[in-house]
């Protein structure tokens, strides 16, 4: 581990297999939480070339299990947010697209640094499980045309760890470490195909357009190296999406919009 912490801190590229058995210590949890944190650092300031970026997705996929969905009718998507103040548009989306007749197996995460995360708002619904096991969330977009659901030890649980580290260590704004971290989960769902919300304004942790955009073709280019269908978009963020901000708020503010 501090091999790869120097290499990543002298700007080098590491291989396939060191970025294999990284993921798989932070797994297993035989890499301290200290030494994944440095590696995070050395990643923000250094950055990782696409092949990079792209052996690490795949290695956080592979950590876990991906969901199957052979034999059962019917087109997967899913739509991702790099997130806002304000920004509930999944919280509609979902059970729209489910009306239309599509399935959305959605894999959510919670607040990192100032933006808020899908699954936090969900859990201001007293009583509402956003921990599914992976079967029950296959049941329910079977049953019902979609589902909300967190990375879990069985989903891509390096991720979880991670996304717990990043938001710790202030390496959030990390192009290739925010890249891994959605796409790892998104291919794990078995989608036929994602759309990229990536938001850029003061609102926004990217806030600004260069850096979105950056994240947007590194978001489509290792999507495409992994035989992923998606599509991104550049959105505004300057100002907090709808009328409220705050889990209970924004979840209150949804219904209503679904109420008409």
């Amino acid at each position: 581990m501090r091999d790869w912490i120097e290499a990543k801190k002298a700007g080098k590229a590491l291989s396939d297999a060191d970025i294999r058995a990284f993921v798989a210590g932070v797994t297993d949890g035989s890499i301290e939480d200290a030494q994944i944190a440095a590696w995070l650092m050395a990643v923000c300031w250094r950055g990782m070339t696409t092949e990079e970026t792209t052996a690490l997705t795949q290695a956080m996929i592979a950590s876990g299990r991906t969901l199957a969905w052979a034999g059962v009718p019917g087109l997967r998507v899913d739509k991702h947010s790099t997130g806002g103040v304000g920004d509930k548009i999944s919280l509609p989306l979902l059970p729209a697209v489910a009306a239309c007749g599509g399935q959305v197996p959605m894999i959510s995460g919670r607040a990192l640094g100032h933006t808020g995360g899908t699954l936090d708002k969900l859990e201001a619904i007293p009583g509402f499980r956003t921990d599914l096991a992976l079967d029950a969330l296959i049941e329910q977009t079977k049953r019902l045309g979609g589902a909300f659901g967190a990375a879990t030890d069985d989903l891509a649980p390096a991720d979880r760890r991670l996304y717990r580290l990043r938001d710790a260590t202030a390496t959030v704004a990390s192009i290739p470490l925010i890249t891994a971290s959605i796409l790892s989960k998104k291919a794990a769902e078995g989608v036929d195909g994602l759309v990229l919300d990536v938001k850029c304004g003061g609102g926004a942790f990217l806030a600004g357009r260069d850096d979105a955009r950056n994240l947007a073709l590194s978001l489509i280019n290792t999507a495409e190296r992994l035989g992923l269908k998606s599509v991104a978009l550049l959105t505004d963020m300057s100002q907090p999406l709808g009328r409220t901000i705050g889990n209970a708020l924004e979840i209150a503010e949804t219904i209503d919009v679904l109420k008409g």
